[in-house]
């Protein structure tokens, strides 16, 4: 329930609306929960949660998807008040509309493909790709040449359109990101020019692919924004059997998008992986697994010089685990350092810290452990629900780790664990 909802805020409305006595006509059944919730109009709002999909429908005006009203409905049934009974005939029909929607996709024949068309297609796209990444290596070094003291946000923002147009989101997301350094901070050059020298390692790397090592060039692919079929992952990627550890689920959402990163441990490999997932504003993302939980399966790998990102191929359901093992301070630098030899554009990287403390460093706050060793909280991390659950005691935790610093994502308390 709580991962289907479209942000925090909506989860704290459809609480206040998980009272029973502000609906008429409650009731569920296998297939789905109905219900009449009161509002601010003159009629009571129809709302119906198709329990399958989940899929939602309520006659309220709210753009937000799910609504209040339908999480209410939500955490009502789940709480058990709402009584089991007959579907009312507008939920009957809404559910039969749905059943023939889904079975006409399911029927609809696939338009026949062109593969010499698609590979002309993937062949020019290559050539702009190419030719945007030449472009850029000469105005990066035409700008280091100038000086970074002139470096304006609107002219990195007119080159990341060029770059867009040459498609490759990879690289304009980069320039985006470079024009957010300037004048933020008073070390902003240095970091400015790190990320700039990473974008012409990138583009370098772009305009030779046919000459770069298999794992290399699908690196570079995946940073220049090349797709990636998931259909050839699962039928052709890596296949790493293991008991997983979920250790860490986030939601970063954007005007356009809503990721979810969900961090996997691999509890006898080692071996991080990351599964993405997304959905577009307002709409739920699709069911991932709760952190603190072990699952055992398959997990099927992109390919790259330091393959993370990885499908769920063959899963079964995940259980509860109790408190895991994590490493030192000192092992996750290591694994990250190798990482990034690999693949210098990685931008965040998992890390699992057993037995540390956080400590107040002046205005900062750094995660210690046993044997003294420190890395530092992000700057915009928030340290208090960490404070609040460890108490300043040592514990495990979960973050992301990149060149801003940590950001703690789960920590356990005991067996429990606790998202942050």
């Amino acid at each position: 329930m709580l991962a289907v909802a479209p942000d925090p805020p909506s989860v704290a409305a459809g609480r206040a609306q998980a009272v029973a006595a502000g609906w008429t006509g409650l009731g569920a059944s296998d297939a789905a929960v109905w219900g009449a919730c009161s509002g601010s109009g003159k009629d009571p709002y129809l709302t119906c949660v198709d329990l399958a999909e989940p899929a939602f429908r309520c006659s309220c005006p709210s753009r937000k998807f799910p609504c209040k009203h339908a999480l209410g409905l939500l955490f009502l049934w789940t709480d058990g008040a709402v009584p089991v009974g007959e579907e009312p005939e507008w939920v009957r029909t809404w559910l039969a509309e749905r059943a023939r929607r889904v079975g006409r996709r399911a029927t609809q024949p696939e338009a026949p493909r062109d593969p010499e068309a698609a590979a002309r297609r993937a062949e020019q796209r290559a050539d702009r790709v190419a030719a945007g990444a030449a472009e850029l290596r000469e105005w990066l070094a035409d700008r280091v040449r100038g000086g970074l003291a002139g470096a304006d946000v609107e002219e990195l923002y007119g080159v990341a359109a060029r770059m867009v147009d040459a498609q490759a989101p990879g690289l304009a997301g980069g320039l985006r990101r470079a024009a957010g350094l300037i004048g933020r901070g008073r070390d902003w050059p240095g970091r400015l020019l790190a990320e700039l020298a990473l974008l012409h390692v990138l583009a370098g790397a772009g305009t030779r692919l046919s000459t770069l090592p298999a794992d290399l060039a699908a690196t570079v692919r995946t940073r220049l924004g090349f797709p990636i079929d998931t259909a050839g992952v699962l039928a052709t990627g890596e296949r790493v059997a293991d008991e997983w550890l979920v250790a860490a689920v986030t939601d970063e959402v954007t005007e356009r998008l809503t990721t979810r990163r969900t961090w996997l441990r691999g509890q006898v490999t080692g071996r991080p992986a990351l599964v993405l997932a997304f959905a577009p504003p307002g709409q739920p993302l699709p069911r991932t697994f709760p952190a603190g939980h072990v699952v055992r399966g398959q997990l099927a790998f992109y390919p790259g010089a330091a393959p993370l990102r990885a499908l769920a191929a063959d899963m079964d359901e995940p259980v509860r685990a109790g408190r895991p093992d994590g490493d030192s301070v000192s092992a996750a630098l290591q694994s990250f350092a190798d990482a990034l030899a690999a693949d210098p554009w990685l931008e965040r990287w998992p890390v699992l810290l057993a037995d540390v403390a956080p400590v107040a460093d002046g205005a900062d706050w750094v995660l210690v452990d046993p044997e003294g060793a420190a890395l530092p909280l992000a700057e915009r991390v928030d340290p208090w629900p960490l404070l609040a659950v460890s108490a300043g005691a040592p514990v495990t935790v979960a973050c992301e780790w990149n060149a801003a610093g940590l950001r703690p994502l789960t920590c356990w308390d005991g067996d429990r664990a606790m998202r942050l």
